[in-house]
């Protein structure tokens, strides 16, 4: 085993104890080489597993959580950093402007398997709006300090209080041994916190703290090179394939931290990924991740599972390919120019709307026949998809589309459906 630069040349399996000997940025290095659960296992087994853990960029960290799968490594997540847990909230409770009250209490859960110490450290660095607006909707607050409780509050039908002063009765009885279990934890680590939740709650604060909390976390995701929501939808703007002009007045510029929430590698023998290597551009793979990052923000839900995170990164890196493809005939310089010329959106629109294209024949197309009727049905969803009996292995199933090929197989079985 030989280094350079702090990066291992890997010849074998390093063993616990060889990887323990490492210096720390060798160990980063080494585990970069690892598929997820071997890199998880080392790390938890090891004296630097929470300096490992923190190295990690947040996108990072969630990927490697929803590769491994997230009850599989409900060890690891105590070991995460806040920076990373802030992430991690950001991207699993909330689709779009909607916030998930039953995944908040999921995730809580998960988190409070650290005891107090885990719980105590996501009180600090989570904001009081999010506290406020999560057990407003657990919970209702009665009783107060100062206040003078009446009979019908003294004795009233209430589920809770640990002070004698705020009474608590939960919203939802499946819940409540979570939310009480949290309480408990919060009025002993962070008292002042407690009563003043408490007392938002009972006077109903603020009736947008959804909206508020949502320009929070688009603040945070947009530190790490995620858009806002308006911003992401707009890169499936549609275009003229046949009008389309070139601008090439691109300036090359870091696009956000972005981080590589989805880890872009040059797995398929495509003309995209060759004329990235040619142009051999840091930045344009920050322009690519901050595509990706537009596309899953865009589809909303697409963060919950990691088959709808490979398939949007599939997607986009597809719909480039095909725009490369019909703008420079297959030519790689061509190709790699044209990546540092023109914005790669603009350049993701042309191949979404040259697919598009095929969507609005399917429209105006029936068929009885099974297999046709299976082209038709995957050209129609909202997101055309290219049918997998078309391949070579006839898998009766769908996938994104790759490059032209796939659009002109498509397009010759759509003209023969409709002659």
């Amino acid at each position: 085993m030989t280094t350079v630069d702090n990066k291992i040349a890997v010849t074998s399996k390093l063993s616990e104890g060889e990887f323990a000997a490492l210096p720390i940025a060798q160990k980063n290095s080494y585990l970069r080489t690892l598929g997820a659960k071997q890199r998880m296992d080392l790390i938890l087994s090891d004296p630097d597993g929470r300096r490992l853990a923190a190295a990690m960029e947040p996108q990072e960290f969630f990927w490697l959580l929803k590769e491994i799968g997230e009850t599989d490594a409900l060890e690891l997540l105590q070991i995460a950093s806040a920076r990373q847990c802030l992430f991690i909230l950001d991207m699993e409770l909330w689709d779009g402007w909607t916030f998930s009250d039953e995944k908040a209490c999921r995730w809580l859960s998960y988190f409070m398997e650290g005891g107090e110490p885990r719980v105590h450290e996501l009180l600090k660095y989570l904001d009081f709006e999010f506290w406020l607006m999560f057990l407003s909707r657990e919970l209702t607050v009665v009783g107060g300090i100062g206040d003078l409780s009446d009979d019908e509050e003294r004795f009233g039908d209430y589920d809770l209080t640990l002070d004698g002063v705020f009474m608590l009765s939960f919203k939802d009885p499946k819940q409540s041994q979570l939310i009480g279990s949290f309480l408990s934890m919060l009025i002993k680590l962070d008292n002042p916190l407690y009563t003043a939740l408490m007392e938002g709650i009972k006077g109903d604060l603020d009736l947008e703290l959804e909206e508020e909390c949502q320009k929070f976390r688009t603040g945070r995701l947009e530190d790490l090179g995620f858009p806002p929501l308006d911003e992401a939808l707009s890169i499936y703007a549609r275009v003229n394939p046949a009008s389309f002009e070139l601008y090439g007045d691109k300036e090359l510029r870091p696009a956000g931290e972005c981080g590589g929430l989805i880890p872009i590698h040059a797995d398929e023998d495509t003309l995209l990924f060759r004329a990235l290597a040619l142009a051999d551009s840091e930045t344009l793979m920050q322009e690519l991740n901050y595509l990706v990052n537009s596309a899953l923000v865009a589809e909303g839900g697409a963060f919950a599972e990691l088959e709808n995170m490979t398939g949007v990164l599939q997607r986009v890196c597809g719909y480039l390919n095909i725009a490369l493809e019909q703008l420079s005939g297959g030519d790689q310089k061509k190709a790699a120019t044209l990546l540092s010329g023109e914005q790669m959106k603009r350049l993701f629109q042309l191949g979404f709307s040259i697919v598009l294209e095929l969507k609005f024949a399917a429209q105006a197309t029936e068929t009885v026949d099974y297999p046709s009727g299976r082209l038709l049905a995957g050209l129609k969803a909202k997101r055309p998809r290219f049918y997998r009996g078309l391949d070579p292995d006839g898998i009766d199933g769908y996938r994104e589309f790759k490059d032209l090929a796939d659009v002109k197989r498509a397009a010759d079985l759509l003209g023969q459906l409709r002659g």
